[in-house]
């Protein structure tokens, strides 16, 4: 798994009433792009991860961008 700041990690759950989570990848501190990675969550907390096989790295060139609709 390789991933950049501003790429996208998204954590399925694996336990029955555990809900999945997602964050930003602010910093990556493996060599070439790979894991442990610092991860602000939804819900504004920061964390080290060493994400597992249900974790998946969404590039950030792959998130729509935000805001007004061009005309």
């Amino acid at each position: 798994m390789h991933a950049t700041v501003g790429d996208r990690i998204h954590m399925h759950s694996n336990t029955v009433g555990q809900a999945d989570r997602s964050g930003e990848i602010v910093e990556v501190r493996g060599t070439d792009g790979e894991p442990p990675f610092v991860v602000r969550f939804e819900d504004g907390h920061t964390s080290l991860v060493f994400p597992g096989p249900d974790s998946v790295v969404e590039p950030a060139s792959a998130t729509p961008a935000r805001g007004g609709r061009s005309s």
